[in-house]
């Protein structure tokens, strides 16, 4: 079996009683009967992928015949709340039903990925080995294991999801370390909104190869803002086992969620949700899906209320504090020379990928929780929330271009996880 469901089209926009013909369907050719399922959505940092309505209508659909448990797909990030998980997936599922993934503690290897592999992909970038390991309960005896989530342009993978879903999100700290490192020394720009990259080609191999003994398939949304309507609008619903339910649903993704610029923003200001950004970690999407847009000598203002920290882990808001975003080469430096920074290889990643090379300014604007002097310390430039909020108000402004009274010309962007923005030369000539 391959693609069992799919629905989907750049007109086509799928509603809430849809879904539960959808997910009925879907069932009923990828599962049979089974008495014991997991469902592995995402978490609350995902909300438009319409993966907690998704994985609420598959919980009811099941619960009635199966035995069901839902482990969110966290890989670094932290566990959630009962309101979190209440914002996500609704009241209808015991709280009891939801697991927690430690990606440092609670995984078991697989096998490893060889140098020799890594040097292939990464056109001799890197040489490592990568101990493919997931979370044990995988491992519990379960008839159908269901990953949940949506396929959107990703800074890392390229595109989100499928079994970036598995060896990620409910993945361990090898993995998740070098895959990031794989993906930043590879060049974000010749990655990002592409099906097909070193990132992807690993994490395919590892499910392939190491976990083919798992009962696992796939559901795979495509989302698109429908700016007029403001709201968003579900494209696509691709579920099946194997590559064709991604490949579909990245066709579509990369029709509906990609928007190529004939010439470069002066000034893009992004918007970033209280309730799904609160670290740099996450709201740096406001940096990774802009930058290929941005002009050299251009600036991005990220208005981020909610901004509390640097890295949802710990350790790697320790690092993000310690190093800051200096730039691919000061990273790489950095990696050469310190331990700490070379076993966490996803961190260094991320500084590298939240930087902006010297070529624009990155203005983030923080609510009560984070102090400027601490992004400053980091390498940003900061701004006052308050004066910012006045000036582009997010009530006021309009995905995409907007002129303010006073003349002033803004590329405004209401939620960075949901597209990538990029020069149609620049995208065409790195793909």
């Amino acid at each position: 079996m391959a693609l069992a469901v799919e629905r989907g089209g750049t007109d086509i926009a799928i509603s809430l009683a849809d879904l539960e013909a959808l997910a009925a369907d879907s069932l009923a050719r990828l599962g049979g009967n089974p008495r014991r399922v997991l469902l592995l959505p995402p978490d609350h940092t995902r909300m438009n992928s319409m993966a907690g309505p998704i994985t609420a209508i598959l919980y009811r659909q099941l619960s009635g015949k199966a035995a069901v448990d839902i482990m969110p797909a966290l890989g670094t990030h932290a566990a959630m709340t009962a309101h979190e998980l209440r914002l996500m997936f609704g009241e209808g599922i015991p709280l009891d039903r939801f697991l927690v993934h430690d990606w440092r503690r609670d995984v078991v290897g697989r096998g490893s990925v060889s140098g020799a592999k890594l040097r292939e992909w990464s056109d001799g970038r890197v040489d490592y080995e990568v101990a493919i390991e997931v979370n044990r309960r995988l491992y519990a005896g379960y008839d159908l294991i269901l990953s949940i989530g949506q396929v959107v342009p990703h800074e890392v993978v390229g595109m989100a999801n499928y079994t970036k879903n598995i060896v990620v999100g409910v993945g361990g700290a090898d993995t998740i370390n070098k895959s990031h490192f794989l993906g930043a020394v590879c060049n974000m720009e010749r990655i990002m909104g592409q099906a097909d990259t070193p990132v992807r080609r690993l994490f395919n191999y590892g499910v392939d190869t190491f976990l083919s003994d798992l009962p696992i398939a796939y559901v795979l949304t495509v989302m698109q803002r429908d700016h007029a309507a403001g709201q968003m609008r579900m494209r696509g619903w691709f579920a099946g086992t194997g590559d064709e339910p991604f490949l579909k649903a990245c066709a579509l993704s990369q029709r509906v969620n990609l928007e190529l610029l004939a010439t470069p923003l002066r000034k893009v200001v992004v918007w970033l949700d209280p309730e799904e950004f609160r670290s740099t970690w996450l709201g740096n999407k406001a940096v990774y899906r802009t930058r290929m847009a941005i002009a050299d000598g251009g600036e991005l203002v990220v208005m981020a209320p909610a901004l509390r920290e640097f890295g949802e882990d710990r350790e790697i808001d320790r690092l993000i504090r310690r190093y800051g975003y200096r730039g691919t080469e000061a990273t790489l430096a950095a990696v050469g020379k310190e331990a700490e920074l070379k076993g966490n290889l996803s961190a260094a990643a991320h500084l590298i990928h939240g930087s902006p090379e010297g070529r624009f300014t990155i203005r983030y604007c923080p609510g009560a929780e984070m102090p400027r002097a601490a992004l400053e310390s980091v390498g940003y430039a900061s701004g006052d929330l308050a004066a910012m909020l006045k000036r582009y108000d997010p009530a006021k402004m309009r995905d995409g271009i907007n002129i303010l009274p006073d003349g002033e010309e803004i590329f405004y962007i209401s939620n960075p996880a949901l597209g990538l923005w990029a020069l149609e030369s620049n995208f065409g000539a790195k793909s």
